[in-house]
């Protein structure tokens, strides 16, 4: 009997001495007891993350995982870790006055990349620079420079409303020049724009098809959806004159459009633009036909022509969420010169009576959003902001509630703000999920998504490229801002 005993407690001895005390990891944060949401796989309950060097280092369950406790450790229990959010779709040169405050502001709001899709290429690149230098402590900018416009140009600098974000292109060879300009420059990608003509537009793609850049943009207007599909177009923004595709009189439609531009040369772009949008689109929604919708869907599914639906900015006018005080709190971190005046704007805009056609328009949206993903078609989330009383980074959680509304499951609603993203500029091997080798641009959020996609609001802590920003830290950022305002 004594030799058994004092057999156990030579045994527990033994294995009390061989217990692992814990993992180091040297110069690591490391996240115990998450639940981690990547875009393909959805949720996976308690991980522990290692992060090191900017990178994901180890991802392990945490109970196969001992830490030492001479590690750095946040305890993620009840928390959920998500990709760091991108907006694909902002003007940092819309309002000069406010960019200088928008790297804080995306970061404040988990957005950790962002796609800059219209500017002059001086201003908007030393967003991008900045970036680059400092890439812990703002959000990684893709930038595409100026619209590629065809003459008259519609962001021509005309009026406060129409920026000079556009450069005015008279020919074929005037596309040549700026493209090869702006490739010499290192743009990331080219966005084509309303006024081009259809030989410009196959230009265009030509060009940059050569130089492996991707084209985003809006359907020229001499064009119809399915052809500048078929040309080579990567992306749409806003699903901008898709309705005039999708109409029964498409056609007769597209002759028009093309008798009108003709005609309206003498004038400036921008009311061009808009004299044939107020001729058009309600007639094209009213002539909506589903079977001619159907085939230009799958023309763009088989092109894998994605879609930036921007529906915060599109069903603005209608949801009017921006007349909410809890809205207008974003606005406290703008320069105080532009909230005075979103303030007075939304002041005046509110008394304006709705058109039975503008509900119609939101309603037609939202309907084909839910179209184009039923068919396949790739989503990225976008806002345009800060147009419209968009708040950077604010505004893009909007964007995700819109999505799912319109019939994304939350889970398809995060991949188009995370993966799809990293995937349209083939960064997948480096960001857009949480795996093991790519960027530690993640966001730990008090809430499921999942459950409801308003919890991508419950941020927690932000970490950008291994840069950990807890929520007293994130809340300073917004202080700060407040406080220079």
């Amino acid at each position: 009997m004594k030799n058994s005993i004092y057999l156990t407690f030579t045994l527990i001895c033994i294995i009390s001495a061989c217990k692992n005390p814990g993992v180091i990891f040297e110069d690591a944060l490391c996240i115990e007891n998450i639940s981690i949401i990547n875009p393909n796989s959805g949720l996976t309950e308690n991980q522990t993350v290692i992060i090191k060097n900017g990178i994901i280092h180890q991802i392990t369950p945490s109970l196969k995982l001992q830490l030492s406790d001479k590690n750095t450790i946040i305890n993620g229990t009840g928390k959920f870790m998500i990709p760091g959010l991108w907006d694909a779709h902002v003007h940092f040169s819309y309002i000069e006055e406010m960019a200088s405050s928008m790297p804080d502001l995306f970061l404040a709001f988990g957005v950790t990349s962002v796609r800059d899709t219209g500017g002059d290429i001086t201003f908007v690149n030393q967003w991008k620079e900045k970036s680059l230098a400092n890439p812990t402590d703002a959000p990684r900018v893709m930038v595409a420079g100026p619209l590629l416009d065809g003459m008259p140009n519609v962001y021509d600098g005309s009026d406060p409303s129409r920026p000079p974000l556009s450069v005015g292109l008279g020919s074929v060879t005037d596309v040549v020049d700026k493209i090869n300009e702006l490739d010499s420059l290192g743009v990331d990608f080219l966005k084509a724009y309303e006024m081009l003509s259809p030989e410009q537009f196959a230009t265009v793609m030509i060009l940059a098809k050569e130089k492996g850049l991707k084209v985003t943009g809006h359907v020229p207007l001499s064009m119809d959806v399915m052809s500048a599909s078929n040309a080579g177009l990567n992306s749409m923004e806003h699903l901008r004159n898709l309705e005039l595709s999708c109409a029964s009189n498409a056609a007769e439609l597209l002759e028009q459009r093309r008798r009108l531009l003709a005609s309206g040369k003498g004038d400036r772009g921008g009311v061009l633009r808009s004299r044939i949008h107020q001729a058009q689109r309600e007639i094209a929604v009213k002539n909506y036909d589903p079977n001619k919708a159907k085939e230009v869907l799958n023309v763009l599914a088989k092109n894998q022509t994605w879609q930036i639906p921007t529906l915060a900015l599109s069903t603005g006018f209608t949801e009017r969420y921006w007349v909410d005080s809890s809205w207008q709190e974003s606005f406290n971190y703008l320069p105080a010169s532009i909230e005075q005046q979103w303030l007075t704007n939304i002041n005046e805009l509110s008394k304006r009576k709705l058109k039975p056609f503008n509900e119609q328009y939101s309603d037609w949206l939202i309907n084909m959003v839910g179209q184009v993903h039923e068919a396949g078609i790739d989503i990225m989330a976008g806002t345009d902001c800060p147009i419209f009383f968009l708040t950077p980074g604010r505004s893009l959680h909007k964007e995700l509630a819109i999505l799912v509304e319109a019939g994304l499951s939350p889970l398809d609603a995060i991949k188009a703000a995370t993966l799809n993203p990293a995937k349209y500029f083939g960064m997948e091997n480096k960001l857009g999920s949480i795996q093991e080798n790519q960027w530690a641009d993640l966001v730990i959020l008090d809430a499921n998504p999942l459950d409801d996609i308003n919890n991508t609001r419950q941020i927690n802590a932000v970490i950008k490229q291994g840069k950990y920003y807890d929520r007293d830290r994130l809340d300073q950022i917004l202080a700060r801002l407040d406080a220079n305002h």
